[in-house]
């Protein structure tokens, strides 16, 4: 019984020498704030930073009095590995590290100079911040430290992989986007040379079958000028225009009439079909006294044409056309004597050179 009595008055001595020992041991306390990668800025309510902080915030408040004396600073240390280089990680890291103090200064009302910082180009897109805070009740043994070190390490590893995952399965996507454009570009490259190589005249046709045609030059001289033109293909097309004019004045001493209708045969060319040759044949009657002696009779002749069609909308086109041949005039030359026209004989005149020019206006009726 003595000797039960002497054993427990030596433990409770040993635990009593012992005990203060073991409260005055530190500990080091981590708390970790997730960073997305190649990303600075810290996103609070994500991946568990705000429970992290949260913790933080109980600590730093249970021991704000030592640590705005200096006695327990906060070591804070930025990681960051995501980016191309080792300047570029350190950079990163230094800005994590900043921002995670930012928010501790202003949420816990603690300094700048409460921190000592790091920076690593090393691991992963973190920052940590450690406090060596003196256990008060139980000490942490070895074991429990390394367990937690362990554990930690752990599950950076995973999220390290669920990343390195993540960014492969980006890339095996944008591979597949890229060879699907690859593969429609080629399908329309082919699609393209098969068009090229159909033959023009199965490619083109034209726009128009019967169109309703107006010389402007001629209207511009005060001689209503009308045509049609029908398409027969898109090569071949056959076109009548017919001008008719009547003008008197000074009691009818001076007077310009004529009448001409002029078929034409045409033959388009080139890839738009613009383009064209024809033969056009003319007749038709003048009647010209524009000074004391006037001429009155027939023309007749034919020459070759040129032209080109520009296209200014769906239903309208400008046709600039020049023509070069033969015309033959016979007529009379009179005098009005008193009102009754005197004859002075008779003259015939041939004219080889421009036969016809106009800047046609085509309304395009179907």
């Amino acid at each position: 019984m003595s000797r039960k009595i002497t054993f427990l008055t030596l433990f409770l001595w040993l635990m009593t020498v012992t005990f203060p020992v073991i409260a005055q041991q530190k500990t080091d306390t981590t708390y970790t704030f997730r960073f997305v990668p190649q990303k600075d800025m810290f996103y609070v309510p994500w991946n568990g930073n705000d429970t992290e902080l949260a913790r933080l915030l109980e600590c730093i408040e249970n021991n704000k009095a030592t640590i705005l004396d200096g006695k327990l600073p906060l070591l804070v240390d930025g990681y960051c590995n995501s980016l191309g280089g080792e300047a570029e990680n350190l950079a990163t890291a230094k800005i994590r590290a900043n921002r995670v103090k930012s928010e501790l200064i202003t949420r816990a009302k603690i300094k700048e100079e409460n921190f000592i910082t790091h920076n690593h180009a090393t691991e992963g897109d973190f920052v940590t911040v450690r406090l060596t805070v003196p256990v008060k009740e139980t000490a942490v043994t070895d074991a429990e430290a390394e367990a937690r070190r362990k554990a930690e390490a752990e599950r950076l590893e995973t999220e390290k992989r669920a990343e390195q995952e993540r960014l492969a399965e980006e890339q095996r996507k944008a591979e597949e986007a890229r060879l699907a454009a690859e593969k429609a570009e080629a399908e329309k490259t082919a699609q393209q040379n098969t068009l090229a190589d159909t033959p023009s005249e199965t490619k083109i046709t034209t726009d128009y079958h019967l169109s309703l045609r107006a010389n402007l030059l001629r209207w511009a001289t005060l001689t209503p000028d009308l045509g049609l033109e029908w398409r027969i293909c898109p090569s071949w097309g056959i076109a009548v225009n017919g001008s008719w004019t009547s003008w008197s004045w000074s009691d009818k001493d001076r007077r310009y009439a004529l009448f001409e209708v002029a078929p034409e045969v045409r033959y388009y060319m080139g890839e738009k079909k613009a383009w064209y040759l024809g033969a056009m044949f003319k007749a038709g009657q003048f009647n010209y006294k524009l000074s004391e002696a006037g001429k009155q009779g027939d023309l007749m002749g034919g020459g070759i044409t040129a032209g080109y069609q520009l296209r200014l909308n769906k239903a309208l086109a400008l046709d600039f056309n020049l023509g070069l041949g033969y015309l033959n005039a016979d007529f009379e030359k009179y005098e009005v004597i008193d009102g009754v026209r005197v004859r002075r004989g008779n003259e015939t005149k041939d004219w080889w050179g421009p036969i016809n020019a106009g800047v046609t206006l085509v309304w395009k009726l179907f």
